[in-house]
Order: C-alpha cells, then structure tokens, then sequence
C-alpha cells in the first residue's frame, strides 16, 4: 500500500508487518503481536493509528484472563440483559460514570473494582444493591427489575439450571480425570471439607489432591472436576460459582475471619455431607487428603501446589492435565 512515509517525506510503497513483542501490564510479560508499516524505500517503521487493532488493549484481555477478570464485552453484556445505563449502574456501586465508562472501553480495572463488579453480577447481589440505593434507578425500573432478580434467585436453586449456565456439562477427557462431571460428589466432598471450616484458597487446593491422588492411584479423578492454573495455585475452574451456590442453597455458611490488617472468608458445612455417595476407594482418597492437611495453613498448601509438576508446566488460565498426577509429590 501507498503511505506517506515520515522519513522519506514523500508517498513511497508500505508492507504491513506484524511481529511478536512483550507489553508490561502491571509487572506481567505478556506476549502480543504488534503491527506497523514499514516503508521499502528506507526500511522506517511506523505504527497505523487508525488500525482497529490495538495490541495494548490485546494485552488487557490476555491479562484479564489470565487473572480471571471481568472483559469489558461482559460488562456491556450485563447492562443490557438488565437495562442497566452507565450512570445507574455507576451509582449502584458508588463510582463517578467516567469510571465505568472507561472499563467498559478497554481500560484496565483494578482488583477492588473487579471484585465489585464480579459480586454486582450476581443476581441477589444487584437485587441487594437496589433495595440499598433505590434512588440510583431511572423512574418505574426499580419494582421491574426486583422481580425480575427475584425470579432469577429462585431459579439459581435449580441444580441443572447452575450447571448448565456456570458449569457446563462438558464430556470425560484428559481435563477432567477420564469421567465427566459429578456434581453431587463435587458438592459433597466440599461439606465434608468444611465440616470444622476451611478457607476458600485452601479448599481449593484439598479438591485438587483428591482428584489428582486418586487419579494417580486409580486411573480417574473422583470428582470430574476440571482444574485451572490460577496465581495462587491449582483451582477448580469456576470455583467461585460453586461456593456462591452451596451458599445460597444454605449448605454452606460464611464467616469473616479478621487477622492483622486483612480479612478472608472461611466456610462451613451447614449441612452433613452425603459419604454414600463415594465409593469405598473414593472414600478412602478423601480422608487420606484431609488427614495429611489437617494442621496444614492455606499459605502452606498453596506453596506445595506451586511445586506440582502440572501447575509448573501450564501458564495462568490454562486448564491442568491430569496426565500430570503420576508426578504428583502427595
């Protein structure tokens, strides 16, 4: 193509060349392709400003994945399934409109905001949000969208409605241990681990030994969970979902534990866990696994886990084969 090149200071002929480069985004490498055009007369490259790619705003998207953050296309998504306009929803949650506004077109959030998003798109949150701030609402759009969240909370009591819509009943593969999904096991061996508490980081890790010890031993996973490469080690994908379910059905109840200058939610078993339900080998891995953490801290576990061969051998967001579990130290 013909481009006015800055060097030649005349219309010479372009190629447009993309080219892998490393971007920064708050201290992370992140590998992104960078397009310019390169002028074949003197060799002088230059960035298109009008381009439609933006490969900084590529790097956002590939770090919020990474970090499992909300996508700007989310946001937009969740305002118009509610009729939500970015001031109601700005006042909702106490920001200026500018703020959301600059989210929602590619800007980078940070984690205070995302969490308060994350907890905003939840049904009951927002419904809680709206009874807080009724004023925040256009006329009549309040007493609508009451409703309409009421409704969606009794639905969330649904267990195929949550598995279908946070979950997915994906197929028995690699990812998940060789069977597909048991839902009532995943929930059951949650209670079980909650039955004298335990916070959420570290229960994240004992689901991980359970599946991936009696893979090792037995050649498939007890659960079907499917596991992800997360900052502070392996989680269940959709971990989050699953906890926000058992504690809406109330079989799980949350407390505030407060230590230092910080806090962390640690979680109870409001509700005797179903054991019938696994196995006499499945029931032998999860009492080894409770057993052999039981006086461990969620900081020790989670250095353990970062030395597991399959959480070293993938990159944050990747799903975690269980073909790693013949390496696994427990």
């Amino acid at each position: 193509m013909m481009r006015i090149c800055g060097s030649c200071e005349k219309e010479t002929r372009h190629e447009l060349v993309r080219t892998p480069e490393s971007v920064a985004v708050r201290g992370e490498p992140i590998e992104v392709e960078v397009e310019y055009h390169k002028c074949a007369d003197c060799g002088e490259e230059s960035l298109d400003l009008n381009s439609d790619y933006d490969h900084l705003a590529e790097a956002y998207t590939i770090f919020r994945r990474r970090h499992g953050m909300i996508q700007p296309e989310e946001i937009r998504a969740f305002r118009k399934r509610y009729g939500l306009t970015q001031g109601e929803l700005s006042r909702l949650l106490g920001w200026g409109e500018t703020t959301l506004s600059r989210y929602e077109n590619g800007a980078l959030q940070d984690e205070t905001h995302d969490t308060a998003l994350r907890l905003a798109m939840e049904p009951g949150a927002l419904l809680k949000l709206i009874e807080k701030k009724p004023d925040a609402l256009n006329s009549g759009k309040g007493e609508r969208l009451t409703r309409l969240l009421k409704d969606e909370e009794r639905q969330l009591f649904s267990d195929s409605w949550f598995i279908e819509t946070h979950v997915g009943n994906y197929e028995a593969d690699e990812f998940s241990g060789n069977i597909a999904l048991d839902f009532e096991k995943v929930v059951n061996a949650i209670l079980y681990f909650c039955k004298e508490g335990a916070f959420k980081t570290k229960l994240n890790k004992l689901l991980f030994y359970l599946d991936f010890k009696h893979f090792k031993e037995h050649s498939v996973s007890c659960t079907g969970l499917r596991y992800v490469h997360l900052p502070y080690g392996p989680v269940p994908n959709d971990f989050d979902a699953y906890f926000s379910y058992m504690t809406r059905k109330e079989m799980l109840r949350v407390e505030e534990v407060f230590f230092g200058d910080g806090s962390a939610e640690k979680l109870f078993a409001a509700t005797e866990p179903r054991l019938a339900l696994f196995s006499d080998i499945e029931l032998k891995t999860l009492i080894a696994v409770k057993e052999r953490f039981e006086n461990c801290s969620s900081s020790e576990i989670s250095k353990l886990s970062h030395e597991e061969a399959g959480y070293k051998a993938t990159q944050a967001g990747e799903l975690i084969s269980y073909r790693f579990a013949e390496q696994l130290q427990l």
